[in-house]
């Protein structure tokens, strides 16, 4: 298998990103680190978002030549690699599983919200496929005991936290754009008087009568409670 079959479409071999030794021979020490580099990257991407991330960014940011960069990560998508599981590194694996595992998902979906929440370029940087560095491996690992009391077997277990990580991606970038255009009250009123005239033509029963009787408005944090909660207890572990 060539080195490009192995790093898949992606043209990132993970095994080469995060197995090697990444040591260098004798000569000059570095004068800088991955994670110093990758540091730099995370704090751009949280004051401008994935946008304002280039390696001449970055290489400004920690003090070094653009070409510097490149023997630590070659190209951007390296670099997002490096990114999530840097960040990931926030998440705590430590806690044992109680034995509820639905419980214990649950609480893994809450601080995947919690830190696509403090980081909100990491659910776009997963929209596309990753490779799971040593931070993601270690949390998925708790996932994975999380989910022993199951009848699952290893591959419905990966499916599961894959549906889980996907799903809390996907509620958080809703927030957070739900969140921009609620800065806009115009835009919310003009999407009422819309819903509330298709509601009257006679043409949607089923969305006059939801509308009818509408919940009582939740906080973000309840109404990704509920969500959740639906997801959580309605998965089927025969």
């Amino acid at each position: 298998m060539s080195r490009r079959d192995a790093a898949g479409a992606t043209g990132i071999d993970p095994q080469q990103l995060w197995l090697s030794t990444g040591q260098r021979g004798r000569g000059r020490k570095p004068a800088f680190s991955r994670e110093t580099i990758t540091a730099a990257a995370v704090a751009l991407a949280d004051a401008e978002g994935l946008e304002g991330v280039t390696m001449r960014r970055v290489a400004s940011q920690v003090g070094a030549g653009v070409m510097s960069l490149y023997s630590y990560a070659p190209d951007k998508e390296t670099l997002l690699e490096l990114m999530v599981d840097h960040v990931s590194g926030e998440l705590p694996t430590a806690d044992p599983p109680t034995g509820d595992w639905r419980t214990d998902l649950k609480a893994i979906g809450h601080l995947q919200r919690a830190l696509m929440l403090r980081h909100p370029w990491l659910p776009a940087a997963l929209s596309t496929r990753r490779s799971l560095g040593p931070h993601a491996l270690a949390f998925l690992e708790r996932a994975l005991a999380a989910l022993r009391p199951t009848r699952l077997d290893g591959a419905a277990k990966l499916e599961v936290f894959s549906m889980l990580t996907g799903f809390v991606a996907g509620h958080v970038g809703y927030e957070i754009a739900q969140s921009a255009a609620a800065d806009s009250s115009d835009r919310a009123t003009a999407e009422a008087r819309y819903l509330a005239a298709v509601a009257a033509d006679g043409h949607h029963p089923e969305l006059a009568e939801a509308l009818a009787t509408p919940g009582h408005p939740l906080s973000p944090d309840a109404t990704f409670t509920r969500f959740l909660d639906r997801l959580v207890d309605g998965l089927d572990t025969d």
